[in-house]
């Protein structure tokens, strides 16, 4: 009997070891919202690492969070923001790598902790009559330990929500 619930144990790791590497290599997270705001303040509010602690949800997760900003420059390409906080918030540092006013901002997001992660965050905005149509992704690779725990926690379902409540945050900001 003892025998029998090994041999399962173990064919049943061993599956969910193989179903874990035919995972996808990458992975992608995105969500949108409409606001009633022109591009070019909204791409202000996502522009400048300054401003993001009146709409960002990790702001709010962590007041005490530490920030640091890596030159004079806060806003555009070349600026950098790290921060370190409380287990909710981790630790990092978010650099932009790209930015085309009023259009776009893609950043080079790195985690250090709870884990460390190299992802690319874009922000995509585009006109539509008198409302901006926000776009916030996250993407990047999947390792096999991420595609393992990804067997049991979704990446979009931990990371979306924040995602929802920032652009509810910047849709606050941004229409006032």
């Amino acid at each position: 009997m003892f025998k029998t619930i090994a041999i399962a144990v173990v064919v049943l790791i061993a599956a969910l070891l193989g179903y874990a590497a035919t995972r996808p290599d990458t992975f992608r997270v995105e969500r949108g919202a409409t606001i009633k705001a022109p591009p070019e303040k909204i791409f202000a509010l996502i522009n400048d690492f300054r401003r993001w602690d009146s709409w960002s949800p990790w702001e709010k997760k962590d007041p005490a969070m530490r920030r640091t900003f890596g030159s004079d420059a806060t806003s555009g390409k070349g600026a950098a923001y790290a921060w370190e906080g409380n287990s909710d918030v981790g630790q990092g540092r978010m650099e932009i790598a790209e930015s085309v006013p009023p259009s776009r901002v893609r950043i080079k997001l790195d985690f250090v902790k709870p884990f460390e992660a190299h992802n690319m965050v874009d922000f995509t905005l585009e006109p539509k009559g008198d409302a901006t149509s926000v776009t916030w992704a996250i993407y990047g690779p999947s390792p096999y330990i991420s595609k393992l725990i990804g067997i049991f926690l979704s990446m979009d379902s931990m990371i979306g929500k924040d995602f929802e409540a920032g652009l509810a945050g910047l849709k606050a900001v941004a229409e006032k």
